[in-house]
This record gives C-alpha cells, structure tokens and sequence, in this order.
C-alpha cells in the first residue's frame, strides 16, 4: 500500500495560516492534495494537522470534489509534532508507528507546482530495482562559490579560466523539496526520509521555489499563472447567489435620525444586479444574523426568492436551501465580509466578498471584489458570473 503524508500546521510565522491561504484561487493545501490524488501510484492520502481550521478548509473542498478527493482523510497531528523546532521527520514517524502502509511519499504543501505526473515518475524511479528512496530535484546552472577560513571564496563547480557555456554546463541538483519516496522500513530504521540507495527525479525549473516567505508567494503565484495552474469556475453551474447585509449590500455603516430610526445605505446597482440574475433564471437570497424590518423591507423590493433572518450558522442554512432546491454546494456563490461567514464561505462553488472585507474572510474567498460593502459589490459579482456563463474563459 502506498501513502501520501501531508503535514500542515497552523502556526507558521512568515504567512500566518498560509496552507490555508488562497493561491491561484485555492487553499495552498489543496495543490498538494490534488496532486496527490491524482497520482496513479497512491492509494491513500493522509494531511496531518493540528488545526481545527485548516482541517475544515480541507474538509470544505473535499466535500466540493468529492469524487476527486475520494481517497483523502484529514487527521491530527500532536502538538510536539506541530511546534517550531520539531522536525518532518518527528512527524512521520508519528504518523508511521500508527498507521499501516508500505511505501511513504512526504509531499510538502509549499510547493504548490507539484503535479501528479511527477509524483507518477518518482514512484516508478522508486520501483526501480536497487533503489531505496527517491527524492525531487531541480537542474540549476548557476556557478556557486564557497567560503575558506581566511575569508577569501573559490569556485564551486567551474574553473574561472575555462567559464563554460550555458548549453555546454550540465549543472547541479538541488532539492525543491516538493516531495520523498521511502518505504516503511526504512523510515522507521534510518528515522530519516531518505536513507539507502538515493535516486533523484528532476522536476522542471519552476518548481525550485518553495513558499517560506511573502515575496515567494508573489513568485510562485506568477509561476502557476504562467503553467496554467488556476482553479477553474464553471459559471454556468451558479444556481443561487447568497449575501449578507451589512457590510455587503451596505457599507456597514449604522446611521439614526434625530428620532432615533435606524437607517442604512443600499446601492441602486445592487438592485440592478439582482435584476438581471431573475433574467437569467438564478435564484437570489439575503441571510443575515440580525432581526430587523428594515432588511425585511429591502429583500422584499429587490424580490429575493430567499430571506433567512436572525441566522446564527449560515453555512447551514445554505445547506438547507440547497436540500430544498436540489441544488449542490458548488451551484451556490455566497458573498460575505466578516468573521460569521467564513464557514458559510468555505463550503459553497464561488466565495466572494468586498474589497474591505475582514483578511480572514479575504483568506477563504475565491474572489475578493475591486469595490467596498455598499459601493456596488453585488452588481460586480452578478457581472462576473454572467459574462463568464456566456465565455468559455472559467478562471476567476
């Protein structure tokens, strides 16, 4: 049996919660995860976290492509294992002295380039007779120097009278640390990833880099731009656009007269954008934690099919709507902007929110709007899924 063993953890410095943190429109986990479970070699894949957050991310996208993520599971991981001065290795050997398997792939989620055909060549590098362990790699011609004790540097690996050209140059192998193939044994007698008879499988030149700090996320995301690495949207599936209030259709602003009447601002091509969804035969509703007449009033001018007040779970409550339509999950786009629809976020196809929104909201949304709550957010969303459902361009 062959394994995949994602380890994430909640407490990274750098990119605080960065194996949940969007990029090229998904969680940095989940490239990982896809990668994995597209590998023609694994039968299970295993993400080890000691986060309750990172773990409902997970969980999120795994009950969105259910049919893809169908060999995944999501278990804990100790707190000794998740500290800053543990190493991977304490947590593989955790995970190995509890669960049965074979062979072991350590895949790293901070390399998100990683694609199945490479974990596919490095399994079958790793079946070749003799070997141990396989490890990733990268081709770099670079000429490296290095340091003597009196401070002067020397040449690595070229001699500085005969400089030798690019083509001429086969470089050096460095470790892109994407993923390590090593059997069960070996682990557990080396207690090292890689041990033995050590084969490498180069991958390509882009995946040298690896998120550790913010400037690499720049990089990487480029990177994946460039390869075609993006999460896709197919618009024509959106059955149902769901907001909040205040915040989204407002500009969260509480505003009272000299009488003390509550007042808000609403944005006219907010109602426009509903409008145009009717014409399209897409469903509409307004959920929202208060209890007040004023949001009665507007969800009835702006003719919402649904309007859930007073809402204390709203993931649950797009749930409930679903069951009643027939819709799935992914038919939902849901738009919120602060703490209590981060869940409700997490688990519909298309999660959006204003540009001010809260950075946690902002972390777990697909697509985070040019415009501010109540400045017309709704009415830039609706053009999104409309002028996408009508092109055959689905990335976000």
């Amino acid at each position: 049996m062959n394994v995949a063993f994602i380890p994430v953890r909640g407490g990274s410095k750098s990119i605080p919660l960065k194996n949940i943190k969007l990029i090229s429109g998904k969680p940095l986990v989940y490239w990982g995860v896809k990668a994995a479970c597209e590998c023609a070699y694994l039968d299970k894949i295993y993400v080890a976290t000691d986060s309750l957050q990172i773990k409902s991310v997970i969980e999120g996208f795994k009950e969105e492509e259910a049919n893809s993520f169908r060999n995944l599971e999501v278990i804990g991981r100790s707190a000794e294992s998740a500290s800053d001065t543990a190493s991977t290795e304490f947590a593989m050997l955790e995970f190995a002295n509890t669960y049965e398997f074979d062979n072991i792939v350590l895949i790293q989620a901070t390399s998100p380039l990683l694609q199945a055909s490479d974990l596919n060549k490095g399994f079958e590098t790793f079946f070749e007779e003799g070997t141990d362990s396989v490890l990733s790699v990268v081709r770099q011609k670079r000429f490296y120097w290095q340091l003597d004790d009196h401070g002067y540097v020397f040449p690595g690996n070229y001699d500085v009278f005969q400089r030798p050209r690019r083509q001429e140059f086969d470089g050096f192998l460095v470790e892109n640390g994407a993923f390590y193939i090593t059997s069960k044994k070996n682990l557990l007698n080396s207690q090292n990833r890689i041990s033995g008879n050590i084969k490498a499988v180069e991958m390509s030149e882009d995946s040298f880099f690896e998120i550790d700090e913010p400037s690499d996320w720049i990089i990487i995301e480029e990177l994946m731009k460039k390869n075609g690495i993006a999460a896709k949207s197919d618009y024509s599936r959106i059955k149902v656009l769901l907001t909040d209030c205040d915040g989204c259709l407002t500009d969260g602003g509480m505003y009272y007269s000299e009488k003390g009447d509550e007042l808000k601002k609403f944005n006219t091509r907010d109602g426009m954008g509903f409008s145009l969804l009717r014409d399209h035969e897409i469903l509409t509703g307004l959920i929202t934690g208060e209890n007040v007449g004023l949001n009665e009033r507007r969800a009835g001018k702006l003719k919402l099919d649904f309007y859930v007040k007073g809402c204390q779970n709203k993931a649950e409550a797009i749930r409930r709507i679903c069951k009643e339509q027939g819709f799935d999950l992914e038919n939902v786009c849901y738009v919120g902007d602060d703490l209590n629809d981060v869940e409700a976020l997490k688990i519909v196809g298309l999660s959006c929110c204003p540009a001010d929104a809260m950075d946690e909201v902002k972390n777990v949304s697909r697509y985070v709007a040019k415009h501010n709550g109540g400045q017309g957010v709704i009415r830039e969303i609706v053009d999104l899924i409309l002028n996408k459902r009508f092109t055959n361009d689905n990335n976000v």
